[in-house]
């Protein structure tokens, strides 16, 4: 990275007609907001933002009286066109989020695509981002890292994803849901993050911040029927140089989460296979709680 250019003026940040700026704001601290990003807001014709009402908090507290319209996934279809058109006849427009920087799991690509489309000069006011904040505190290697925002809901894709995490040699950062995290931690100890390091961090800038360590398998425990609350980020550890494959216990807790699922133990040893391990492994863990089960069965008969 270049050396920042420090005769750049501090505040009073000029506001370029019929411009897009894609301006970062505060993820939880409104003080954790830039100068010229201030500047920007209060110099922009229309500011778009994910919710009004969310982003008036922020407005209101900086004194910033820029009209605002909402613009979301349920609305940006219709929006874009006519967004662009009043770029296009050069009116500058600040595009926001709810908290953090826009487009990073958030509205506002179809608008990012069509201004460029349209040669339209797209601006970013970079700022506080929730991933960032998480990556730095975590304590795992930051040099290379895979960003996935939120993992698909459930089948084939979320299995993707489980063992891309679980095979990839870079740290992992993902948002989840604070009902959904324990959920998640267990299904990548599942699928061979068991003792993988990892980190859950919550209510980032705000009061109640918190950084919870662990390996995978510890953090999916701990916070097992707990009361989460807040934003959560989850940090995974790369895969080590010996964790190519799975290990048999991480081979078994997969085994079992699919049988769970409702997946035939036919199924069970394809995708063990499909996950390097070894065709009579697959065979025997897709097989051990049948065979404990009717075992069990046959005691009490």
């Amino acid at each position: 990275m270049s050396a920042p250019d420090v005769s750049a003026p501090v505040g009073g940040a000029s506001v370029a007609a019929g411009t897009l700026y894609v301006v970062a704001t505060p993820i939880g601290n409104l003080g954790d907001i830039t100068f010229r990003a201030i500047d920007v807001l209060r110099g922009v014709s229309l500011v778009v933002a994910e919710d009004t009402r969310h982003s008036r908090t922020l407005l209101s507290h900086y004194g910033i009286a820029t009209p605002t319209s909402s613009y979301h996934e349920h609305n940006e279809a219709r929006e874009t066109p006519r967004l662009v058109a009043r770029l296009q006849e050069g009116d500058s427009i600040a595009l926001v989020t709810d908290a953090g920087t826009p487009l990073v799991s958030d509205p506002g690509a179809r608008l990012v695509r069509a201004a460029i489309d349209a040669g339209i000069p797209v601006v970013p006011i970079p700022g506080a981002s929730a991933l960032l904040a998480a990556l730095v505190a975590a304590g795992l290697p930051a040099e290379r890292f895979t960003f996935l925002g939120f993992l698909p809901r459930k089948g084939r894709e979320r299995d993707a994803a489980l063992q891309g995490i679980a095979r990839s040699p870079y740290t992992t950062v993902l948002y989840e849901s604070p009902h959904r995290v324990a959920d998640t931690l267990s299904d990548l100890a599942g699928a061979g993050c068991v003792d993988r390091p990892a980190v859950v961090a919550r209510e980032l800038t705000k009061r109640f911040e918190e950084h919870r360590r662990g390996t995978v398998r510890e953090l999916a425990d701990a916070l097992a029927g707990a009361e989460v609350r807040g934003e959560v980020v989850v940090v995974v550890a790369g895969a080590g140089e010996s964790e190519g494959e799975l290990t048999e216990d991480g081979a078994r807790a997969e085994a079992r989460r699919l049988l769970a699922a409702g997946s035939s133990p036919r199924d069970v040893v394809d995708r063990l296979q499909q996950l390097g391990v070894a065709r009579n492994v697959a065979y025997r863990l897709a097989h051990e709680r049948f065979d404990t089960d009717e075992a069990a069965a046959g005691a009490a008969d």
